[in-house]
């Protein structure tokens, strides 16, 4: 159950919903190679599964680290960021999950950088992550479905706009713009 700031949270998700969102697909030029990563709260209250999630990521050839930032979300904060999701019966556990605690937040760089954190994370339901990708984040640190361990944008539009609710004072699509000329 949801604190009494439910109502509050469920609208700041509907109103972001209702919201058109950019696309950047007009060349391209605008298909970002940059990706959102998260380090959610239930890895994050035990330092060595941070340290082991770090240390795999530092360890992944093509991807990059640009900006990085520990935070705490609000339930209207983590209402915005899973808008997509409202109405899912999933939806309280999101919600529940990302309020719990602190969390890392990772703006990654390189070739393909969506698929290759993806893939580094492993998927979403950490009892198939277990048996699809034994080696992956989720199926070392996961804990279940919404309690994965990680968060990763499933694609370009997301990413540009999950980077910008983590990291609000970048500009992640100008940082592309001059990394790709």
């Amino acid at each position: 159950m949801l604190g009494p700031r439910v109502g509050a949270a469920r609208q700041v998700a509907q109103a972001s919903l209702a919201r058109p969102q950019r696309r950047w697909t007009s060349s391209a030029r605008q298909v970002p190679d940059v990706t959102l990563a998260i380090i959610k709260p239930t890895v994050c209250v035990y330092e060595p599964n941070i340290l082991h999630a770090l240390r795999r990521l530092r360890e992944h050839p093509s991807l990059q680290i640009l900006r990085a930032k520990s935070f705490a979300w609000e339930e209207e904060d983590a209402a915005q960021f899973y808008a997509e999701h409202l109405g899912k019966f999933y939806y309280d556990r999101l919600i529940l999950g990302m309020t719990a605690g602190r969390a890392i937040g990772l703006a990654l760089s390189g070739p393909g950088a969506i698929t290759e954190w993806r893939k580094l994370i492993g998927p979403t339901k950490a009892y198939r992550s277990a048996w699809e990708a034994p080696s992956c984040l989720r199926a070392e640190l996961g804990m279940g479905d919404t309690r994965n361990g990680f968060h990763g944008s499933d694609s370009d539009e997301s990413a540009l706009r999950e980077l910008g609710l983590v990291f609000p004072e970048w500009d992640a699509h100008g940082w592309l713009e001059k990394a790709r000329m």
